[in-house]
């Protein structure tokens, strides 16, 4: 493991973050904590943090929305993408999904295992990590050229598929991360294309026009699956 991974604990707690803290950085983590939400961003904005762990109950500011800011871009010094694994008291259903369509990565329930919370932050982590930049991406008979930014369908003689910019980098940005689920805000974070005006529902059209294009069916994907109440992801063999 990478000693150099810095996870900010933050929880208003102080029993949780001293456990928490010991057991992280006995197992190789440098740790930064903080009390509430506005501690928090301070430190995000200041250091290069490799994960959050976010306690939703926090005493200035919901955590969930902390969340969701960070992923709709609100602070430009903060990584839109930064892993973040949400904490919560809630047990049931309906308050984990509340908490992870803000755009948490992971959750665990209080009271939670230390071995377990470890496991789940090497597993984002790795997830995570950057890797070196494919050449060509393929969905089932699509080839993506991130070189050429060319996009061709079928078997033998390719044909060529000509996208906007836009639909192009839409594209390569799914292709990338096929088993990811990627929000509307998240791709307008990563496209930034001149015609984004900034709303999220920007990006329905972009799709729309790109499943058009590439031969896809919105009740039968082949290619991209919308993943109702979340964003969207390229269509996988083993996809669920």
């Amino acid at each position: 493991m990478d000693p150099k991974k810095v996870i900010l604990v933050v929880d208003d707690e102080a029993k949780i973050l001293e456990v928490v803290q010991a057991y992280l950085e006995k197992n190789g983590y440098s740790v930064l904590w903080a009390a509430n939400g506005k501690a928090a961003l301070s430190l995000l904005q200041k250091n290069p943090v490799s994960l959050v762990l976010l306690d939703l109950m926090l005493p200035d500011v919901a955590g969930e929305e902390l969340c969701r800011n960070i992923r709709g871009g609100a602070f430009p010094s903060v990584r839109p993408d930064i892993p973040i694994i949400m904490v919560t008291a809630k047990t049931d259903e309906p308050s984990i999904i509340r908490g992870l369509n803000t755009g948490a990565d992971d959750y665990v329930t209080k009271p939670f295992s230390l071995r377990e919370l470890l496991a789940r932050i090497g597993s984002i982590l790795r997830r995570s990590a950057p890797e070196t930049p494919e050449k060509t991406f393929f969905l089932s008979d699509l080839e993506i050229d991130t070189e050429s930014r060319l996009v061709r369908r079928g078997e033998g003689k390719k044909e060529k598929i000509d996208l906007t910019y836009n639909e192009y980098r839409i594209l390569e940005l799914l292709a990338s991360r096929p088993h990811k689920i990627f929000t509307r805000n998240e791709i307008i974070d990563r496209i930034k294309g001149d015609d984004f005006d900034g709303f999220d529902r920007t990006i329905d059209t972009h799709i729309k026009n790109l499943r058009q294009k590439i031969g896809d069916e919105l009740k039968h994907p082949k290619y991209i699956e919308t993943v109702y109440g979340m964003g969207y992801r390229c269509v996988t063999g083993d996809t669920l």
